[in-house]
């Protein structure tokens, strides 16, 4: 009998682990961050439900000509990656904004606040003015998240005054601050750098 209940322990247990495999694998997946090392061919092969879309573009204020793929067009999943050379063998970045199954192994998802980042940071952040190619950009101050490879751009929730637009860093009091009611808009990893 001791046997039998012994069998079933290990089987049990090893139908656990088959099982926590299988979660963290499907969240792998959508771990940007594990995208980094593939090129055009890779994602096509490993993305096969993603309706690619390719094309060739300006970027970088429209000072640069990259190609670009698109992951999930049109749907809560669209991920932008830019390419650093015309055969898309290594990715120069890449971007998502919706609320989709993409995610960062740093935690930073579409919709932290900016008191969470201050948190995960370990450091407050600063971030730059709104209305141009790089609105709500974060500066990591040196924190936690700095050598991350992570760009993250704030969107506030509330129209804010002429004074938070514009490229600069953005001088603001704590209650101007909550009265944006700033959170991450944009995740951008770029690996170019």
């Amino acid at each position: 009998m001791r046997k039998i209940i012994l069998i079933v322990a290990v089987i049990f247990m090893a139908a656990c682990n088959s099982a926590k495999k299988g979660t963290s694998a499907g969240t792998a997946k959508y771990t940007v961050e594990n995208l980094g090392k593939m090129s055009a061919a890779d994602i096509q092969k490993n993305y096969p439900d993603a309706n690619i879309e390719q094309g060739t573009d300006m970027f970088e204020e429209g000072t640069d000509e990259r190609p670009f793929t698109i992951l999930y067009p049109g749907t809560e999943n669209e991920l932008h990656i830019t390419w650093q050379d015309k055969n898309r063998t290594e990715i120069h970045d890449l971007r998502f904004s919706n609320k989709g199954k993409w995610n960062s192994e740093t935690g930073v998802v579409i919709g932290t606040t900016y008191e969470e980042l201050n948190k995960m940071n370990g450091k407050k952040v600063s971030f730059y003015g709104f209305g141009w190619d790089y609105s709500g950009a974060v500066d990591w101050n040196g924190g936690k998240l700095e050598k991350s490879g992570l760009r993250v751009f704030l969107t506030p929730t509330k129209e804010p005054s002429n004074k938070f637009y514009g490229d600069k860093i953005i001088e603001a009091t704590p209650e101007e601050i909550e009265e944006l009611d700033l959170k991450v808009g944009s995740i951008m990893i770029n690996y170019a750098i």
